[in-house]
C-alpha cells in the first residue's frame, strides 16, 4: 500500500524534471545549527581519503568512492549522510559535494538515494552551506545554483518516498528533513516541503514522543538523535516549526538527563551505543540555549537532578533521588556521590516497529562512585550476525532467562515475533531509595507456563541494591539470572557468600542470598558499534517448579573523590577547535 511502483520508484526520472530557480535563504544570519556527531572524522583524515564509521576505518579516497561493493550497508549509509562534511573548510566541502552531485546521480538501488540517507544528507547540506558557510555560498552563485538543483531533486524524491513502510525514527527523520530544508528557502517549492514536513511531524511527534518525554522505540541512543533533530528544527526560528517542537523538546531533554550515567553517557538499553550521535551534554546544553527547557513542567513532580559544569564533559549532579519515566518503563536512582541505577521494566517498544528492541525486561545498569560496574551489553552491529543475535538476547542482559529461551522472540536483524509484556508493575519511590516489582508473560509459550517475578530494591542509606527473582511453573524449568560486569571490573575474592569485585574507584560486593549454583562465565560488551570487549558474567542458576534467586550489591571501599571526568571519553575536536 505504501510502496511506489513504476517510473516513480526509479530516481532517474528526476533528471527530466524542470527545476525552478533558487530562492533566497530565509534563515536568520546568526542561525546556530549544532553539528551532528562525526564519529572522529577530522578534515586531515578525510582529505587523506580515510573515513571512520562504526569504529571501522576505510581508505575510500579523495574524492570518495561512493559505491563500494565491499563495505557494509550501514557503513555506506554513514558515508552518504555527509555528517563528516562539518569538519571541512568551505572549499573542500564544496569540492566533495560537487563530486557527489556529478558522480552519484539518481539511479535505482543506489544507497545514497534511499530515503533515510537523503533525509540526513539534506539537513547536513543545508546546515553546512546555509548556516556555517552562509557568507561563502552567497558569494558563490555558480555553486549555490548547482547545490540548489541537487537539494531540489533530493527533496522531491523524498516527498514521494517517505518511509511509511518503516515508520518510527525513519519517518520522523524524513519529516524533519523536509521541514528543515523547507524552512531554509523562500518560495512556493520550499513552502510545500515545509508544509509536508510539518504535517507529518504534527502527527508523529504525539505518536513517537511519550508523555514522559521518551522516544517510543525506547532506545536512549535514538532518543538522543530525535531530540537533536527537533532541536536543530527549533534553531531555524520558524514560528510554525517552533509551535510543533518547542514543548516536546522540554520533555525530551529532561528524559535524556534521566538516562545519563554520571560519566555523562547514555544507558545502553535496546539498540544503543556511544559515539554515533552527539555527546549527550552537547545536546542538553544546546537545548538549554533556547531558554525554554525548565527543570520542572506542569504535571512533572520531579526536579531535573543536575547542573552542567562547562569545564567538564560530564553531567555534574548536585541533588538526586528516585526518578521514573513511567510511560517508557524506566525507573531509577541517582545521588551526588556518583551512584546511578536504572531499571528497564517497560515494553519492548511500539508493536508495529520493534526492530531496535532487545529481550531485556527487568534488566538494569549500575554505576558506583561515577563508574559503570554492572552493564547492559550494548549493540555491536546491524548485520544478521551472531553478535547481533547475542546483543539482543536475554542472556546478554542483567535479568532472568528460562530454559535458554529469550523473553521475546528476537530474530533476523530487526525482527521480533512473540514478545513479553511487563505486568503488575509496582513502583514505590522513597526519600532514601525505592522498591520496584513486576512480572511478565514472555515465557507463557513454554511448557509449564513459567512466570518470572522480579523485585528490585535500592536502599540509599546503606547503599545496597537487592534483586530477587522468583520463578513459578507447572513443570520444572532451569533459570539463569545473569550479572554482566563492566570490563574494568575484576573479581578479587570469592567464597560461599559471594564476590568482592574491584573497579577503578574501589571495591564492591555481590552477596549471594540462597542456595543455587554460581559460575563465572565470559561475555561480550559492545559500548560502541563495531567494538567488542570481553567481560565477566556471573551466572546464578536454579532448577525446579518454584525457585528463587536473590543477591545484593553494595560498595565496600571507595578510592575516588567523586570526580567522574576521568571515566569519560573526550569529545572529538575538529580542526577549528570546536567540539
Amino acid at each position: 500500500m505504501h510502496r511506489v511502483s513504476g517510473r516513480f520508484n526509479n530516481p532517474a526520472w528526476l533528471l527530466r524534471q524542470k527545476i525552478p530557480g533558487i530562492e533566497n535563504c530565509r534563515w536568520p544570519l546568526n542561525i546556530d545549527i549544532l553539528p551532528p556527531g562525526m564519529q572522529g572524522n577530522s578534515s586531515k583524515d578525510i582529505l587523506a581519503g580515510r573515513m571512520t564509521f562504526l569504529n571501522r576505518t576505510e581508505q575510500v579516497g579523495w574524492m570518495p568512492d561512493w559505491r563500494s561493493d565491499s563495505l557494509p550497508k550501514l557503513w555506506l549509509y554513514n558515508l552518504h549522510y555527509f555528517e563528516w562534511l562539518w569538519a571541512l573548510g568551505y572549499d573542500d566541502a564544496k569540492a566533495v559535494v560537487q563530486d557527489w552531485i556529478e558522480n552519484h546521480k539518481p539511479e535505482k538501488s543506489q544507497q545514497g538515494w534511499e530515503s533515510y540517507p537523503i533525509s540526513l544528507r539534506l539537513m547536513n547540506l543545508c546546515g553546512v552551506f546555509f548556516a556555517k558557510y552562509r557568507a561563502d555560498i552567497e558569494q558563490d552563485d555558480a555553486f549555490r545554483d548547482q547545490l540548489w538543483k541537487s537539494i531540489y531533486l533530493q527533496s522531491e524524491w523524498l516527498m514521494r518516498h517517505l518511509e511509511t513502510h518503516l515508520l518510527a525514527n525513519h519517518y520522523l527523520e524524513n519529516a524533519a528533513a523536509l521541514a528543515f530544508v523547507g524552512s531554509c528557502f523562500d518560495g512556493f517549492t520550499a513552502e510545500r516541503w515545509l508544509n509536508r514536513g510539518l504535517e507529518v511531524l504534527g502527527s508523529e511527534i504525539p505518536e513517537q514522543i511519550l508523555a514522559d518525554g521518551m522516544h517510543f522505540e525506547l532506545s536512549p541512543m535514538y532518543h538522543s538523535r530525535a531530540l537533536y533533530v527537533l532541536a536543530i528544527l527549533q534553531a531555524t526560528r520558524n514560528s510554525r516549526i517552533t509551535e510543533v517542537v518547542s514543548e516536546p523538546i522540554q520533555r525530551m531533554t529532561r528524559a535524556l538527563i534521566k538516562l545519563c550515567h554520571p560519566d555523562g553517557q547514555i544507558a545502553l538499553f535496546n539498540d544503543s551505543a556511544f559515539g554515533i550521535y552527539n555527546f549527550p551534554k552537547q545536546v542538553i546544553e544546546y537545548c538549554f540555549t533556547f531558554g525554554e527547557v525548565s527543570r520542572r513542567s506542569a504535571g512533572d513532580t520531579e526536579t531535573v537532578p543536575m547542573v552542567i559544569d562547562p569545564l567538564n564533559s560530564n553531567l555534574r549532579l548536585h541533588s538526586g533521588g528516585a526518578f521514573t519515566l513511567p510511560n517508557a518503563g524506566y525507573y531509577g536512582w541517582r545521588d551526588e556521590g556518583g551512584i546511578y541505577l536504572v531499571v528497564d521494566a517497560g515494553p519492548i517498544g511500539p508493536d508495529y516497529q520493534p526492530g531496535h528492541a532487545h529481550a531485556d525486561i527487568f534488566s538494569y545498569e549500575l554505576s558506583l562512585n561515577g563508574f559503570r560496574v554492572i552493564v547492559d551489553s550494548g549493540v555491536h552491529d546491524y548485520e544478521n550476525s551472531e553478535l547481533r543475535r547475542y546483543s539482543r538476547s536475554t542472556a546478554a542482559h542483567n535479568t532472568a532467562e528460562i530454559n535458554e529461551t529469550d523473553q521475546s522472540e528476537v530474530w533476523g536483524t530487526f525482527r521480533v515475533a512473540r514478545r513479553g509484556i511487563p505486568t503488575d508493575i509496582s513502583w514505590n519511590p522513597q526519600e532514601t531509595g525505592f522498591k520496584l516489582s513486576g512480572s511478565h508473560n514472555g515465557y507463557d509459550r513454554l511448557q509449564g507456563k513459567p512466570k518470572h517475578v522480579r523485585g528490585i530494591q535500592w536502599d540509599g542509606e546503606q547503599a545496597v541494591l537487592s534483586v530477587c527473582d522468583q520463578i513459578k511453573s507447572d513443570q520444572a524449568v532451569r533459570t539463569v539470572s545473569r550479572i554482566h560486569l563492566h570490563p574494568d571490573c575484576s573479581i578479587k575474592e570469592r567464597d560461599n557468600q559471594g564476590f568482592k569485585i574491584a573497579y577503578p574507584a574501589g571495591i564492591f560486593e555481590i552477596k549471594i542470598q540462597g542456595s543455587f549454583s554460581v559460575s563465572e562465565e565470559s561475555g561480550w560488551y559492545f559500548p560502541e558499534f563495531g567494538k567488542k570487549v570481553r567481560n565477566t558474567v556471573l551466572e546464578l542458576s536454579a532448577e525446579g517448579v518454584n525457585t528463587e534467586i536473590s543477591y545484593a550489591v553494595t560498595p565496600v571501599i571507595c578510592f575516588s573523590s567523586g570526580d567522574y571526568s576521568h571515566s569519560i571519553p573526550s569529545p572529538v575536536v575538529d580542526d577549528l577547535g570546536e567540539a
